[in-house]
């Protein structure tokens, strides 16, 4: 059943109440000082399959043309565009792993430390 809103303009209450459209249309006869407050609509649409609006094959396309030209960022991780080799994100991982023990325990890969 659905839910309508109505309000009472003598005493400045507004409140909801579930009924069937039939029994609003009584219910607002009865009552002529009561009035109905619109609600919001409702709008069938992509949103019922829970899978959002689609994109056309343009639009991705170009996203991962930009994707590829920035192979380390999200948007690369989304769609895919990284035209990297397996070896060269090993590689990229390999560096971005020594950096951050590096920056973490001050010691470069010979073991002495840094400044």
């Amino acid at each position: 059943m659905p839910t309508y809103t109505f309000y009472h303009e003598p005493s400045d209450i507004e409140w909801d109440e579930m009924m069937s459209n039939a029994e609003r249309e009584q219910y607002l006869k009865d009552n002529p000082d009561v009035s109905q407050i619109p609600g919001g609509f409702v709008v069938a649409g992509d949103h019922i399959m829970g899978s959002g609006p689609k994109v056309d094959g343009g639009f991705t396309e170009n996203m991962q043309r930009i994707a590829s030209a920035h192979p380390g960022s999200p948007l690369a991780d989304r769609f895919g565009g990284s035209t990297q080799t397996h070896k060269e994100i090993k590689t990229r991982d390999a560096i971005n792993k020594h950096a951050t023990k590096v920056a973490r325990d001050g010691f470069s890969a010979n073991r002495k430390k840094t400044l």
